[in-house]
């Protein structure tokens, strides 16, 4: 598959999608939005890939927003098929897990990117921000609701209203992101982290988000029954017998997904 805003490259299991429209700090136009939402089925659907590395081109930015043109462009009409909204869906409950490797800039549809995504590291220039208050909008990709849960009711609060940015140490303190790297390092640290997760067992690791997502979408009861039946579901697996075995036997695990 190829996108014209996007370079994409697979190796090992790991999809890396780069964000490629340098003469515009990579904002997001329409087009960009509807090659995320394919990506999103790729990743789905394509057994090649196991796990998927998000980050932008260039030295300044991840996505320094949506593109100005696509906001102007917009009618009441578009805005209701929730293209951004449902590309960013599929991001985020992909079963595969997915990393943000934040180079930059995290404006608006960045922000909200970098969001759905399961894991956020940044490079130490990174900044982060969810303007659209001052464009007389919102955000509207699930920045509202996804930052909400990451960070706590006030600190979105504030970071919405006042559209203030805010830089990679306090995104680390927020928990926005996890880790902060050297630019230079930034990809290499994300490829660190793929690798651990591809040593997991992939049901497991499936399973796992679905879990974690009931958590901050329903009440405690429901999420624990899930979390029950899937640790049932897992106890019966041939990954689960890989894992003990190996473990017993000191090797690395090979799991099969089965």
């Amino acid at each position: 598959m190829k996108f014209k805003n996007f370079l994409l490259s697979i190796e090992n299991g790991v999809a890396v999608l780069t964000v490629n429209r340098p003469e515009a700090l990579n904002a997001l136009n329409e087009e960009s939005w509807k090659e995320i939402d394919r990506f999103g089925d790729m990743l789905e659907q394509d057994d090649k890939i196991k796990l998927a590395i998000i980050t932008g081109s260039g030295e300044k930015a991840f996505v320094s927003g949506a593109d100005i043109n696509f906001l102007k462009a917009r009618t009441s009409v578009l805005a209701l098929e929730g293209l951004a909204t449902n590309a960013l869906a599929k991001i985020e409950r992909s079963s595969k897990a997915t990393i943000a490797a934040v180079n930059g800039y995290a404006f608006g549809g960045g922000c909200e990117l970098a969001l759905a995504c399961d894991i956020r590291i940044a490079s130490e220039n990174a900044q982060f921000a969810l303007p659209e208050l001052g464009l007389g909008i919102l955000p509207g990709a699930g920045g509202t609701q996804r930052l909400t849960k990451l960070v706590g009711l006030g600190r979105a609060k504030e970071m919405i209203l006042t559209s203030r940015r805010i830089k990679v140490e306090e995104a680390l303190q927020y928990g926005l992101v996890t880790q902060v790297v050297s630019l230079e390092k930034l990809i290499e640290t994300a490829q660190e982290i793929a690798k651990k997760i591809l040593s997991k067992g992939p049901v497991a690791v499936k399973l796992a988000k679905k879990c974690m997502a009931a958590a901050v979408s329903t009440d405690q009861d429901a999420g624990m029954l899930l979390e029950l039946l899937s640790y049932s579901v897992l106890i019966s697996s041939e990954d689960r017998m890989e894992g003990v075995n190996s473990f017993l036997e000191k090797r690395p695990a090979n799991f099969q997904g089965k």
